[in-house]
């Protein structure tokens, strides 16, 4: 009788490791809407030396504070499935290495901000750090079920970041980006936290499934969809955008709203899956109608008049 010897899985590339503790994902959808900041404060292409520059120095300071998260978050991560497998949590970085790996990404990204783009950009992305790294994760979650909507405002500068490189002022144009996603982030996060109840549980983070209940989380979500939705108008009544944004917008709200609809009404966590998904779509695809609006939407207009 033929007996299969188990040998221990190989460990993950040093590289892989500290990469992963920037949160790529993460990190790429915040990169993208700052992105989406810069080129709305142009009229036409901005310079691309900054661009670049700015991309890079946001992408730096956001995965320092992603890094630093995973530090403070260490010993809960290990509670839960869905952060089980990251470096820290499995003790294949140490406290030391992921401190110092974040420290000098955010040195890094610091430096490259303040040089090649302005020290505004900077000191707002510095900022930003303080807020997600400190304020958010080590202050507000372990405190508070409203974590995501305090901390949220952290989460929501991208857009002010990208708009103040370019443009080295905040204008309300940006604010209005920055809340549309500050109240786009609750039903995105509450999504994921329903049909990870147990999860939070476990690690003992008061998040609002487990301290309010699902019944209760579900219908947050649904109100937040229907104020997110009259948000998502501001850009078309500011001037911002034209008919294609206003379109786009609607379409999704539409879409997000009957999502979180059904699942305020029947759920499972299934589509609780289903409706975080949606989410990242919604975002990526309203902010990418903006753009689409701000390059196409005049000599469209033009076209047809």
């Amino acid at each position: 009788m033929s007996q299969t010897l188990a040998h221990p899985a190989s460990p993950r590339p040093r590289w892989s490791q500290y990469y992963e503790l920037t949160k790529p994902r993460v990190v790429q959808l915040i990169v993208f809407c700052a992105l989406i900041g810069m080129l709305l404060a142009q009229p036409g292409w901005p310079d691309p030396v900054r661009l670049v520059a700015a991309v890079a120095g946001i992408w730096l300071v956001a995965g320092a504070a992603a890094a630093f998260n995973c530090l403070i978050e260490q010993h809960i991560d290990a509670k839960m499935a869905r952060t089980a497998w990251r470096a820290t949590a499995k003790g294949e970085l140490t406290r030391r290495e992921a401190l110092v790996f974040s420290a000098v990404l955010c040195a890094l990204g610091s430096a490259v901000l303040w040089v090649w783009v302005n020290p505004l950009t900077m000191g707002l992305t510095f900022l930003t750090f303080v807020g997600y790294a400190v304020i958010y994760t080590v202050v507000l979650k372990p405190r508070t079920p409203q974590n995501i909507v305090i901390g949220g405002a952290s989460g929501a500068m991208p857009p002010v970041l990208g708009w103040a490189a370019m443009r080295g002022e905040v204008g309300h144009e940006a604010l209005i980006l920055c809340l549309i996603i500050f109240l786009w982030t609750p039903p995105h996060f509450w999504a994921l936290a329903l049909y990870r109840t147990e999860d939070y549980r476990r690690s003992g983070l008061p998040m609002l499934p487990v301290t309010h209940g699902p019944a209760f989380t579900r219908l947050q979500v649904l109100l937040y969809t229907l104020v997110l939705f009259a948000a998502t108008l501001l850009p078309f009544i500011f001037l911002m955008s034209g008919w294609i944004y206003l379109v786009s917008a609607v379409v999704l709200g539409v879409m997000f709203i009957a999502y979180a609809f059904q699942l305020w009404r029947q759920y499972s966590d299934a589509l609780a899956r289903q409706t975080f998904r949606f989410s990242i779509w919604h975002l990526s695809l309203l902010f990418a109608a903006l753009l689409l609006d701000h390059y196409l939407g005049p000599p469209l207009a033009a076209w047809l008049a």
